[in-house]
């Protein structure tokens, strides 16, 4: 998980370097056929069948995984790279929300707290103009699609760890970026941008840091309970908020530090709350 952590902060790293002059969907299209290349070779490598069994499952959560996407990579070409990490650690809590309403399980007192904290943690990051009344706010509109993205992630990892009882980590890295390229394609044909020679660099890094992040996600939620893997993930926060001052200059106020130290506080509240007794 600490591989896959690095990796997605390098991708991170990527986006926002073509961020301001390359659309989300043209990102994610990059992304796919790089990803979709090197799923394929994996596969033959490890001599496993592409196609897998769940079929509808894997392509449902090929659709969620590339709405995240288009929503996490927007919000990283617009507000901070720590700043955009943090509010992509929502998907816990949100994960316990869905959970409750979709499969009737327990919202116990935990899960509340940790939404109340993680949510304040959400205004401290985002320090609206409303409230603070300062030049650091961050624009409610990013805000919002990084939440969304958030959001969509907690669903696209409720399928992974459904799919881990019956097929291979390969299929389901595989069938992201199969889906990916046919959802993203429309939207690129609207608004094409040829990207300079240098920026095609940064998207053939986005392509393999976020294969690379999804390998090592994959076998860490198949392999590991949700609690210890989502906890080892919360160095991505650390890696985006050093790439993001070494390369980018963005400082880090005390009031976003306080945020953080919150969303990731109710992360681990949620993942920690009591199961019930036939969950254990």
């Amino acid at each position: 998980m600490v591989a896959s952590a690095l990796s997605f902060s390098l991708m991170s790293l990527c986006v926002k370097k073509v961020g301001a002059h390359i659309p989300a969907a043209e990102v994610v299209l990059a992304r796919s056929v790089v990803s979709l290349a090197l799923s394929w070779w994996l596969l033959k490598r490890a001599g496993v069948t592409p196609w897998g069994t769940r079929k509808g499952l894997l392509i449902g959560r090929g659709v969620i995984g590339s709405a995240a996407l288009l929503c996490v990579y927007s919000a990283l070409a617009s507000l901070p790279l720590a700043s955009a990490t943090v509010l992509q650690y929502l998907y816990p809590t949100f994960t316990a929300l869905l959970a409750w309403i979709g499969l009737g399980e327990t919202l116990g007192k935990r899960v509340l707290v940790a939404m109340a904290v993680g949510w304040l943690g959400v205004l401290l990051v985002a320090q609206p103009a409303a409230i603070f009344g300062g030049a650091l706010t961050l624009p409610s509109g990013a805000v919002a699609i990084a939440i969304a993205g958030a959001v969509l992630t907690s669903l696209a990892y409720v399928s992974v760890r459904s799919l881990a009882r019956s097929e291979h980590p390969l299929v389901v890295v595989f069938y992201f970026p199969l889906v990916g390229i046919p959802l993203s394609l429309p939207l690129v044909w609207l608004h094409p941008v040829l990207p300079t020679g240098q920026e095609w660099l940064w998207l053939g890094g986005v392509g393999l840091f976020t294969q690379i992040g999804q390998v090592y996600l994959t076998r860490g939620l198949m392999a590991l309970p949700a609690a210890r893997a989502t906890a080892i993930s919360y160095s991505q926060v650390l890696f985006a908020g050093l790439w993001g001052w070494f390369v980018f200059g963005e400082s880090i106020n005390a009031l976003t530090l306080a945020g953080a130290g919150l969303v990731l506080a109710a992360t681990w509240i949620s993942l920690n709350s009591p199961k019930p007794a036939g969950d254990r």
